[in-house]
């Protein structure tokens, strides 16, 4: 019997029977937004009424977001034992956000320039009604300067995850995390352990809701197609084209920061989270696949401390798919009103965005907010002209979303590689598809991630494969 270097035999390998196509969750979602988009255009009513089904799934994973954020940042915390490390990640993250939201900024405004979607519209402003926009933000307002840092601190813990919000908890998380690597000895070492286990119970858990995806996704298109319809895609397709190759451009500089940055494709990064992709596309919700995405990525090679303060942060600061809408809906809206922007103009626009994109996170109608923050900041555009965007904005949400994810997925890599706490060969081995993480263990060895000669190094014996004689 011949034993693979991985630790399987051959006979195992090839012994493993096919999962059937039916019970494979990609093909389940895609089946499930084919039928909702069926159902929804031919029975309207019954779409509507089925909206109930994609809501209470997103509750469902909602309702488990905050006490799995604190497990993971806690742990990861812990088991890095490295105060310097933790700090050194979270502020590489920023710097990778700063960057790359930047650059689907320029993208977005770019791209609205050049294919000029709302050119010859000739809206009138004084037509637009601010009512309907006041009702989907609640005439909420971005956060100002000091006042965006101190809503991170919560009035109380229990209020952090009263309210799921994540900068909130992610701060609990990042103080209890330190106190524990302070205090050390064996109350530490019981809490993680305790920890360890409350995580797997909260995964257990996320796998009972998840069996509810397929229905949920449903529930979803269906209520989305009969509320907005068809002529939606045809009296805004010149935008919609614009925003399609606008985050395909973007696609593109996220595959060269992969190759460069990681070695690895983007294409690969994309299949790894594409059941999450399409959920997200069909729900409009990006919160509702954050579990599912914190647990691919550590399975890939990321270090749980790194996608425990990189993926949740990313919700905050890491907005690209909100950030292409933001740049090229104000330049559409700017066009649709005959109001001309100079480069000038449009550079102080980046600028208003760079900070606006920013506060959206945790705000009812953000993208609306934003928009209107922004659009009063020039002076130009009037700001009435955000009515106009409540017609395609649902159908620019699934852009969003989706760029957004795989945004999330790629930080999360690139810190992992710069910070040294990423196994290649292990991501190599689970992005393939030929395997499963069983040839892992599900906890890598925080030991290995030390730092040699002052420098973190490549995390290669993070993740090492289990021994060959317990296997057989």
């Amino acid at each position: 019997m011949q034993i693979s270097k991985r630790g399987t035999t051959n006979t195992e390998q090839t012994a493993k029977p096919k999962q059937p196509l039916y019970k494979n969750l990609f093909v389940q979602i895609i089946a499930s937004i084919v039928l909702g988009i069926l159902v929804g255009y031919l029975w309207p009513t019954v779409g509507i009424a089925l909206k109930p089904l994609g809501d209470g799934f997103i509750k469902l994973i909602k309702m488990i977001i905050s006490p799995l954020v604190f497990v993971v940042v806690v742990l990861g915390i812990a088991k890095v034992g490295n105060m310097k490390t933790v700090g050194r990640i979270g502020g590489k993250a920023l710097l990778y956000f700063e960057a790359v939201t930047t650059i689907a900024l320029i993208i977005g405004l770019v791209v609205a320039n050049v294919m000029k979607p709302g050119a010859g519209m000739k809206v009138d402003p004084a037509t637009l009604s601010t009512d309907a926009v006041g009702s989907v933000t609640k005439n909420a307002e971005l956060p100002h300067g000091v006042d965006f840092f101190m809503n991170i601190i919560p009035e109380s813990v229990v209020s952090a995850f009263a309210t799921n919000t994540m900068l909130q908890v992610l701060l609990v998380s990042c103080l209890f995390g330190f106190a524990l690597v302070k205090v050390g000895g064996r109350t530490s070492e019981f809490l993680i352990e305790a920890f360890d286990h409350i995580s797997h119970v909260i995964f257990q858990i996320m796998g009972f809701i998840m069996k509810l995806t397929a229905i949920a996704t449903f529930g979803a298109m269906a209520f989305t197609v009969s509320q907005y319809g068809i002529q939606t895609l045809l009296g805004f397709g010149k935008l919609f084209l614009a925003m399609t190759v606008a985050c395909l451009l973007f696609l593109l500089v996220l595959e060269v920061i992969m190759r460069v940055f990681v070695g690895i494709g983007l294409w690969k990064a994309i299949k790894l989270v594409r059941e999450e992709i399409m959920f997200a596309f069909a729900t409009g919700s990006t919160e509702a696949v954050m579990p599912q995405i914190m647990t691919k990525l550590e399975k890939a090679g990321c270090h749980r401390s790194v996608v425990g303060l990189v993926v949740p942060t990313g919700y905050s600061f890491n907005l690209d798919g909100a950030s292409i809408y933001l740049a090229l809906a104000l330049v559409f809206l700017a066009q649709a009103t005959g109001v001309d922007l100079s480069l000038t103009e449009q550079l102080i626009l980046l600028g208003v965005l760079l900070l606006t994109s920013k506060g959206m996170a945790g705000i009812p109608g953000s993208a609306f907010v934003a928009l209107s923050a922004t659009a009063a900041s020039t002076g130009s555009i009037p700001v009435a002209a955000v009515a106009l965007m409540l017609a395609p904005d649902r159908i620019m949400g699934n852009y969003r979303t989706t760029i957004n994810i795989i945004g999330y997925v790629v930080a999360t890599f690139v810190v992992a590689r710069w910070e040294g706490l990423f196994d290649r060969e292990r991501a190599l081995h689970v992005l393939s598809g030929k395997g499963t993480v069983a040839d892992f263990p599900a906890d890598p060895d925080p030991a290995a991630s030390a730092e040699k000669d002052g420098q973190p190094h490549e995390a290669e014996s993070i993740y090492k494969p289990k021994p060959t004689a317990e296997r057989v």
